[in-house]
């Protein structure tokens, strides 16, 4: 028996170190070439570690949360043949265990994981280890610890509420004892309801939850942070009278949407956006303030805010500005799909000019967004709502949008951010003028 050391990743870009997400296997599992090994995370997307040959685990090198260098130890295995590594495995000493491991097969004092140099010396006797963006098949789910919260999409959390299913009481069949929906099917099936309206809702509680930030909600976290910050926001709200939009909407469904797919109110905006924005480059801007520059595009590389189960992501609508209203609306439906399945590939994750962003019918009457930095400017759509107007004496029924926008006062100016956001309305009001070059 041999030991092959795997390593984590060069995943290229000039990428030097990534997150640890999560693992999929625990020491002790016995693995197959290609199988899912864990999830790492860098700054633009979640990338999974797959096993480039068959063996068992006996050690894993990290902690979910952990920050590990390129190179360093992710995982050692036991195979038949010689491995890589001179190492045998009766005198092998594993490396830093994972916390849940060490529970299951308790193992001796860890070593400090190699530096990154020395990792790098030994790299030329590890084969190099494919990575993955997209699904795979997942190992055998670990029994949760007691008082241990139960992993799951907020989808199937909303559900287990309506059902009244305590999500503790719920075997998860996922990764890492994730509890999907086939499961909730499972424990009804079983008998298993929990009383919906049964016991005592009024009871005191003292529990208390320790969630530790990693992985792409760390990433929203720090990204958050660095753009308040670096820019000095300031927001602009104004109402849009929609109506006319939302008429023409309908009806240019009701003609192509057979054929041409379904329009949002996305794909208008956007348009409108791009139209306005030539009047308007100082906010088609990236600012890249330790240079102290501002680059201004022609192109209109547009992010759409896409909210998907793990947090926010804003993948890339790359040259908007070519894009018809059926164009841009599977463009935007494209990249917000592959943001929310994590398919994402990693150059439509950066790079965005100016960002879009809207909560549906959850977008209240204002907000206050926050830039997407290193871009100036960020614009927010509303709730639609109809309500009553005044109009050439009459009170008729009118359709009202509100936007909500941020910029960056550094670059931009207040009658230069209102005078954008006019001209965005007037495009939305007039919707004919979309369509006139």
């Amino acid at each position: 028996m041999g030991i092959y050391v795997i390593r984590v990743p060069d995943i290229g870009e000039g990428i030097a170190e990534v997150e640890l997400v999560s693992w999929h296997v625990q020491p002790g599992d016995s693995v197959t070439e290609d199988q899912h090994l864990a999830d790492v995370m860098t700054d633009k997307a979640t990338v999974e570690v797959p096993s480039p040959m068959h063996g068992r685990v006996l050690s894993l090198g990290g902690s979910p949360g952990q920050v590990m260098a390129v190179g360093a130890e992710l995982v050692r295995l036991e195979v038949d043949g010689e491995g890589n590594t001179s190492e045998s495995g009766a005198h092998q000493a594993p490396a830093a265990t994972h916390p849940v491991a060490q529970a299951a097969a308790p193992a001796p004092a860890a070593p400090v994981p190699a530096p990154a140099a020395a990792a790098a010396v030994d790299a030329p006797r590890t084969a190099p280890v494919p990575v993955r963006g997209g699904a795979a098949s997942r190992a055998p789910a670990a029994a949760r610890k007691e008082g241990e919260r139960p992993l799951a999409s907020p989808a199937v959390r909303r559900r287990a509420l309506d059902l009244g299913v305590d999500l503790r009481r719920v075997h998860g069949s996922g990764p890492a004892g994730r509890i999907e929906h086939h499961d909730l099917d499972a424990w009804a099936a079983g008998g298993g309801q929990a009383q919906a309206g049964g016991g005592s809702q009024y009871v005191e509680r003292h529990g208390e939850e320790q969630v530790p930030v990693i992985g792409l909600r760390r990433k929203i976290a720090q990204k958050m942070q660095e753009a308040k910050r670096r820019i000095p926001h300031f927001s602009y709200v104004e109402e849009v009278d929609v109506t006319e939009l939302e008429q023409l909407r309908q009806r240019l469904n009701q003609i192509h949407g057979a054929a041409r797919g379904k329009l949002t109110l996305l794909p208008f905006l956007a348009r409108a956006m791009v139209l306005a924005l030539r009047d308007f480059p100082q906010i088609n801007a990236r600012y890249d303030d330790e240079a102290g520059q501002v680059t201004r595009h022609e192109a209109v590389h547009l992010g759409i805010a896409t909210q998907t189960d793990t947090g926010l992501m804003v993948p890339v609508l790359r040259h908007a500005e070519a894009l018809d209203l059926w164009a841009c609306a599977a463009g935007i439906a494209r990249v917000a799909d592959a943001a929310r399945t994590g398919r994402a590939p990693r150059e439509e994750l950066s790079g965005s000019t100016i960002t879009l962003t809207s909560l549906g019918a959850l977008g209240g009457i204002a907000s206050t967004p926050v830039i997407n930095h290193p871009e100036v400017a960020i614009v927010g759509v509303n709730r639609m709502v109809e309500r009553p107007m005044l109009r050439g004496g009459q009170v008729v029924a009118r359709q009202l949008m509100n936007l909500s926008s941020s910029f960056d006062h550094r670059v931009v100016d207040g009658m230069d951010a209102a005078r954008f956001i006019q001209a965005v309305r007037a495009l939305l009001e007039t919707p004919a003028l979309l369509f006139v070059e």
